[in-house]
């Protein structure tokens, strides 16, 4: 049920408009204001708006006027949403949004997507947790104009050895790699991906190591709008079968078969 005085945070998915929720297609369908992530949103998505919706785009004001566009129409009894590409929970600045509209009294509610990642190894057929190989994904981004912790840096995260998944950083790639190298729990032919735009009409996939994936990159001129991946799950020359699924294996559903 969609509430009244309430602003949604909703997630669009990678890119594929088949890939948005339907808590998600159903607010946008009901939306009077909408503020998009313009510069990252698919725009086939929002076909699906009213036609007497208002569109804010994101990338064409700053946080204030975000702030008060979704204050100001969700007080007139307009449904109002912030449509973010991928999901919400992630690298899109909705904490310091929701709590300014809590302050005024105005409920907030945030709906899941697909997020860059997750369609990013769909795409490639990849399982990022593979039993033998890691069962750790980190999640991050590199450090440019916004800092991140030291105990954070890419270097200090990558001596796990875990899948990596880099969002905002294939613009500094050659100091992403040189960073993960830093850490000394990868080699050379640690393999690498870049895949940009998931699931959109015009991905591009780019396959390597980090020894030859900065080249590549460089190559395809990809300089934005891509999720960098790095781990042996992308090539693994082994891993081990699922211990659920082994038929010597006894768990709370199913015993042990000789």
């Amino acid at each position: 049920m969609i509430e009244s005085n309430t602003v949604y945070f909703v997630g669009s998915g990678p890119g594929d408009p088949s890939l948005i929720t339907l808590k998600a297609k159903e607010l946008l369908e009901r939306a009077d204001v909408i503020v998009y992530s313009g510069s990252l949103l698919n725009p086939k998505i929002l076909e699906d708006k009213k036609n007497d919706a208002v569109l804010h785009d994101a990338a064409l004001i700053d946080r204030e006027k975000i702030y008060e566009t979704l204050r100001d129409s969700t007080k007139k009894g307009k449904l109002a949403i912030r449509f973010h590409d991928g999901d919400p929970s992630l690298f899109s600045a909705i904490r310091e949004q929701i709590d300014k509209l809590e302050q005024d009294g105005i409920q907030c509610k945030v709906v899941p997507g697909i997020t860059a990642i997750l369609g990013a190894a769909a795409v490639m057929n990849l399982e990022l947790t593979l039993p033998g190989n890691t069962q750790t994904l980190i999640i991050t981004r590199a450090e440019s104009r916004t800092p991140v912790p030291p105990r954070e840096r890419i270097s200090e995260l990558a001596k796990h050895g875990a899948t990596m998944a880099l969002y905002l950083s294939v613009h500094l790639i050659a100091e992403v790699v040189q960073e993960i190298m830093n850490s000394g729990a990868y080699t050379k032919d640690t393999p690498a991906a870049i895949v940009y735009r998931a699931t959109w009409e015009d991905e591009k996939i780019i396959r390597g190591t980090l020894g030859d994936i900065v080249k590549k990159t460089h190559e395809a001129k990809i300089i934005k709008t891509a999720v960098i991946i790095v781990g042996d799950v992308i090539a693994p020359k082994k891993y081990e079968f699922s211990k659920v699924y082994d038929a010597g294996f006894t768990h709370g559903y199913r015993k042990a078969t000789e």
